[in-house]
């Protein structure tokens, strides 16, 4: 079994105890991007990586909110949290 595999699996079978946690997750790490964006401006790039960072911590909270299926919650949390976490990163070495 891979990493992946595994992990949904584990977040299949407790899916409502991980929808808070990857809520809390997404929304604040997604938080910490907007406000390292908005640190450098707020020219058309940096509001593309809010209206960004937005649409996938939206994304993730509404697919939770709508009950979908674990993997797609999954999904889009990693998703939420990797490309969150590249703008971060991206901000902090400009």
């Amino acid at each position: 079994m891979t990493l992946y595999q595994k992990m949904n699996t584990e977040f299949t079978k407790d899916f409502l105890g991980y929808s808070v946690l990857a809520i809390i997750a997404s929304t604040c790490v997604g938080s910490v991007a907007v406000m390292l964006s908005l640190s450098h401006g707020n020219g058309f790039f940096q509001m593309f990586l809010v209206f960004l960072t937005v649409i996938v911590c939206s994304a993730h909270n509404a697919a939770i909110l709508s009950v979908q299926k674990p993997k797609l919650v999954l999904d889009l949390l990693i998703l939420s949290l990797v490309l969150n976490v590249l703008i971060i990163i991206g901000n902090l070495l400009v």
